[in-house]
């Protein structure tokens, strides 16, 4: 457009009137493009950033803040002191780590930082071997020293595959901000005010064990041992690598406790029930519910075995809300009936949902008359405004993902749950749905009629969910589940005959000497 009009204008008297009417048209032309590009300008073009002003801050810059990926956030300040609340571009910042000492050789994956779209930064980091000195952590916009950076992060800076578990659990607590209590936890645990181990190596297996799957695990000296229960079990992988990244990293009390690794929470009855660790929970049963292994393994393997997990995600939740489509969007498997009938509102109403199955597995007979939709990536999904969230044969595992982009979740009433709901609520984080879906349309028109309330919903939830689902709060969720049950353990936690150890990870060749008062241990025979 402006090559255009620059090309046809010439500096001769005759055409005096043409450039007077082509330089009309530019101001107009530009005029049109700032209203409709200007709110999605960088803030940094018009507010510009102040390097000394923004903040940074969080747990990877606490050398005893063990995680698999080490974590920090940078806020973006303009001159004025204002936080920025729009993107000031990607590349606003750089972030260089290192160790103290030159003469450790030290692998770090360091990604450049995420751009969460609202002035924020999520920067990660992923340790292969740990720093005894410690490490250098520069944040630099322009190159120019942001906040207080360099960070010096004194050593020992652990990796996540050492064992070098912290004694104090208050002290580890402490580090990692874990909240005093958790309101699931509580509210699980109120059936059980006494957990009597015999008892329970007797029951489980007689009433659950021919239900699918189920662990029957017993920590001991901070050393993982278990047996399994059932015909499928090799989700134990998940609670396995769980376990072994905790107490790598704290001492856990012994204890003895059977995990269902199954989808459905197993114990409905009321009188009697039994204490049993669920990935998911639901209204009809007793179940004590832990993070899915979603979320688990989603945590653990940040940043290498996984793409979509809880911190990547962060930074690719699409356009800004102006520029996102205003509808209703679903893509996913036919786990459920209800997601069928989604597809059948798309049809009947194309302007408001987006839905389609994209994979056929419990409802094969329906295919033809539904129809197969192509898969759609899933940071593709926050091109949408609003986000249909179904069950699935339990609580929809997307929900946490969700939550975490920067559009309106719309959430069916269900009787399950997982362990971070409760801290949710219906109009504040989300919109709910009748189980029917009979008011969807009706919710989807009045999103689109309040754009600015549904706009403030998606926020408060977003911002919710980065809170309740930082890897740390992980943490701090599974030693809360333990430390409960241990209190109220009646009798002695015992490695079953038919029980084995779960032996640490030992595929890693980084060196590891744990200097923690009381675990001091030498290199493995990995170490280099």
């Amino acid at each position: 457009m402006f090559a255009y009009g620059i090309g046809v204008i010439m500096p001769c008297k005759g055409s005096a009137d043409l450039v007077a009417a082509m330089q009309r048209i530019l101001i107009s032309n530009c005029v049109i493009l700032v209203v409709l590009f200007g709110p999605n300008l960088p803030v940094s073009e018009s507010e510009g950033i102040s390097p000394e002003r923004c903040i940074v801050w969080g747990p990877g810059l606490d050398p005893d803040a063990v995680l698999p990926v080490r974590y920090f956030f940078i806020q973006a300040v303009s001159p004025e002191g204002r936080n920025l609340t729009l993107s000031p571009g990607k590349g606003t910042f750089k972030v260089k780590i290192s160790p103290l000492n030159k003469e450790e050789y030290i692998r770090i994956h360091v990604p450049p930082p995420l751009d969460r779209g609202d002035g924020s930064f999520l920067m990660r980091y992923r340790l292969y071997g740990s720093a005894v000195e410690g490490l250098k952590v520069e944040v630099l916009h322009l190159d120019v020293a942001v906040a207080k950076s360099p960070y010096i992060v004194k050593g020992p800076v652990y990796h996540e595959y050492c064992v070098c578990p912290e004694s104090d659990a208050s002290v580890w607590q402490s580090v990692l901000q874990c909240p005093a209590n958790e309101p699931q936890i509580l509210a699980d645990f109120k059936s059980f005010p006494t957990i009597d181990l015999q008892h329970l190596r007797q029951e489980v297996p007689l009433k659950f064990s021919n239900r699918g799957g189920l662990v029957h695990y017993a920590i001991i000296d901070n050393k993982v041992y278990r047996r399994t229960l059932g015909k499928y079990t090799d989700f134990k992988m998940f609670s396995d690598e769980m376990l072994l990244s905790l107490t790598r990293k704290v001492r856990v009390p012994d204890v003895e406790f059977f995990i269902n690794v199954g989808d459905w929470p197993l114990e409905t009855r009321t009188e009697g029930a039994l204490p049993i660790l669920s990935w998911c929970g639901s209204t009809d049963t007793r179940d004590i519910v832990l993070p899915t292994y979603e979320v688990t393994h989603s945590t653990l393997e940040a940043m290498r075995g996984v793409t979509n997990d809880l911190l990547s995600v962060q930074g690719n939740t699409g356009p800004p809300w102006v520029n996102k489509t205003a509808q209703g969007f679903f893509r996913g498997r036919d786990s459920r009936e209800e997601r069928l009938q989604l597809v059948s509102l798309s049809k009947k109403s194309p302007e408001l949902l987006d839905a389609g199955i994209t994979g056929w597995f419990f409802f094969r007979d329906r295919e033809k008359q539904v129809g197969k939709a192509p898969l759609v990536g899933f940071f593709d999904f926050f091109k949408y405004k609003y986000q249909v969230n179904v069950d699935g044969t339990v609580a929809a595992y997307r929900f946490p993902y969700l939550m975490l982009g920067n559009s309106l979740v719309l959430k069916q009433n269900s009787q399950y749950y997982e362990h971070f709901y409760g801290h949710l609520k219906a109009g504040a984080h989300y919109v709910s749905v009748q189980r029917n879906l009979s008011d969807l349309l009706e919710k989807i028109k009045w999103a689109k009629e309040n754009d600015a309330e549904a706009a403030e919903i998606a926020r408060a939830g977003q911002a919710a969910a980065r809170d309740l689902l930082q890897p740390s709060r992980l943490y701090c969720y599974y030693h809360r589940v333990l430390l409960t049950y241990a209190e109220r353990q009646a009798g002695r936690p015992t490695q079953q005959a038919d029980m084995e150890l779960v032996t640490q990870p030992d595929d890693h060749t980084a060196a590891c000497t744990c200097r923690r008062e009381g675990n001091k241990t030498g290199s493995s025979k990995n170490e280099l």
